[in-house]
């Protein structure tokens, strides 16, 4: 397989992606056999029947074959995996439907979120942070809606214990166009020339950081666009480099597959899978899904630090040494880097949307874009509790 790092010394280059090695990636099938746990394989995609595996699940020992089974279903498998019945009792989910729909209307009369930035306008409904929504709105709804062991086999599988679950709600209305392929969360979210400054083994990590997955509040055929997902793609390394390519993302829409789901099933798949969100072209269906996205407890700093206070501090003495020259502009980018918070989330996206991209503006962007335009202290303080109050929940 062609060496796609050799060239830029460790870093990826969208140029130098190789789609050949690429389509023998993806050219595998996988085979049930490799998957005992499994009660099928559905268009190279394990299928679990959690009716069936439920009880196992109660059993330490039980529930940790079956967990190293998809962990290894995400790492070295294809990639993704469904779990039938995820929800014995869809009772709870018919009630959150309820709750979020309320929302929903609520946020459109506010004009408070519920825009879709991954959508054209009107196409879908979103609800963001419907976790924590949910939880302060309907708190007897919540309760039963996450009291799922499958749910938290899978991501313990993936992520370890002490995993960080958020989620969002997203509803497709008929008509609703398909997204373009994709990786996700984390380089996913990061604009080609941002994702191309982290190192090769930086790809690497990025997709066991987290675990994406979706809940399926009612039935889904394929007709109503349920996700686009291309088995096996979560293998090639350089992936948050190529997904932008033209050529990859044509072979993605000629060989993407897209799983009939069951309300009260649940998809998860490594965020490195290529996807997408299908077209709905029903007549009537409102395709209705919680996304969720669960996070290593890993993703943190070993201390509490007042970055804006920090800025605050710092900012006059970056603008004399600007203004001085004493410092070169590398020199107090390091700075910067030292002192600002270099990473758009976690934050409320109702009240802080992406900026120029699919992430919003950090306190790193902030502080180099105000010394560049010469903002004053006081402006820049504003500012930065501006952003802060943004970013709150």
């Amino acid at each position: 397989m062609k060496d796609i790092t050799s060239a830029s010394h460790g870093y990826f280059d969208p140029s130098a992606c190789d789609i050949t090695s690429f389509r023998e990636l993806i050219d595998r099938t996988t085979d049930v056999d490799d998957w005992p746990h499994a009660a099928a394989v559905e268009k190279n995609i394990p299928v679990y029947d959690m009716a069936a595996l439920r009880p196992s699940l109660e059993d330490r020992e039980a529930r940790r074959q079956i967990m190293a089974e998809w962990a290894q279903v995400l790492m070295n498998g294809p990639g993704v995996l469904a779990l039938k019945e995820a929800y014995e009792d869809t009772t709870p989910l018919d009630q959150a439907t309820a709750v979020y729909e309320a929302i929903i209307a609520d946020e459109k009369e506010s004009s408070v979120g519920g825009a879709d930035h991954f959508a054209a306008s009107g196409a879908n409904d979103r609800i963001w942070n419907s976790l924590q929504k949910l939880c302060m709105k309907a708190p007897d709804v919540f309760l039963h809606y996450f009291s799922n062991t499958a749910l938290d086999a899978v991501c313990e599988a993936w992520l370890g214990p002490n995993y960080q679950m958020t989620a969002q709600l997203n509803l497709v209305h008929p008509g609703g166009a398909a997204q373009q392929a994709h990786r996700d969360y984390h380089l996913g979210f990061q604009t080609a020339e941002i994702s191309a400054d982290y190192p090769a083994h930086v790809h690497d990590l990025s997709p066991v950081l987290t675990l994406q997955g979706a809940v399926a509040h009612c039935d889904m055929p394929v007709e109503s666009g349920p996700t686009k997902l291309l088995p096996f793609s979560q293998a090639y390394r350089a992936g948050y480099a190529a997904w932008r390519r033209d050529d990859f993302r044509q072979l993605f829409e000629e060989r993407h597959v897209q799983l009939a789901l069951a309300k009260g099933d649940a998809l998860f798949f490594n965020p490195a899978l290529f996807h997408a969100a299908g077209a709905n072209t029903s007549a009537d269906i409102q395709r209705m899904a919680n996304l969720l996205q669960v996070s290593s407890a890993f993703g943190r700093a070993m201390e509490a630090l007042d970055r804006r206070a920090m800025c605050k501090t710092l900012y006059p003495y970056a603008v004399a040494a600007r203004r001085d020259g004493t410092l070169s502009l590398a020199a107090l980018d390091a700075a910067i880097g030292a002192t600002a918070e270099g990473y758009s989330f976690p934050t409320n996206l109702d009240r802080d949307p992406p900026v120029g991209g699919l992430a919003p503006e950090t306190q790193q962007s902030l502080f180099r874009r105000a010394l560049k335009d010469g903002m004053d202290a006081d402006s820049f303080a504003d500012a930065l509790d501006a952003m802060n109050a943004r970013q709150q929940p």
